[in-house]
Order: C-alpha cells, then sequence, then structure tokens
C-alpha cells in the first residue's frame, strides 16, 4: 500500500518480442492523471538504470494525485517501446 508522502519506485523492464532485454533511447518517463491529462516528462538517463533494460524513478507524487498512470518510453531499433502502470494512493493504512 503507498500512502500520501511516499516516494514510490516506479520502474520497468524493456524487452523484445523475444523476451531479450534491451535498452532504448531517449527513455521518458511520463506521469498522467488517470483522465489521461499529461502531469510530468521526466527524462530517464543511465543512472536510473538497474541492469540492461531495466530503468527506474523514484517519484515523489504531489500530494494532490490520489492516483495517476506511468508510462516508461523510448525507441529501440527506430521504432517505440513503452509500458504503463497505475499507482492508487491512500492517506491511510
Amino acid at each position: 500500500m503507498i500512502l500520501t508522502g511516499d516516494t514510490v519506485r516506479l520502474k520497468v523492464h524493456f524487452k523484445t518480442f523475444d523476451g531479450v532485454s534491451v535498452d532504448p533511447t531517449d527513455i521518458k518517463l511520463k506521469i498522467y492523471e488517470t483522465d489521461k491529462t499529461l502531469y510530468e516528462e521526466i527524462t530517464i538517463t543511465d543512472t536510473d538504470k538497474l541492469s540492461k533494460g531495466v530503468y527506474f524513478y523514484d517519484y515523489l507524487p504531489a500530494s494532490e494525485l490520489n492516483e495517476f498512470i506511468f508510462e516508461f518510453a523510448g525507441s529501440y531499433n527506430n521504432k517505440p517501446i513503452l509500458s504503463r502502470g497505475k499507482v492508487t494512493i491512500s492517506f491511510y493504512k
């Protein structure tokens, strides 16, 4: 459970259709409100890399975000590659 004020580790593992880990270029993390309005965009760098194809970002959601969608996106072999997830934040346990 994620509580208001917690830092959330957002993570992605980029893979090919064959399951091979890949490192895309120009990786961005986009935060969307639940109505799909773009809230924030963050550039992901090699300092945010855990291993081949695995990236993370420690995100402190704004207090007005009770729920948000995150999207890691980049380019691999001149084609888009992306992954999305959803986070719900609770005020109490």
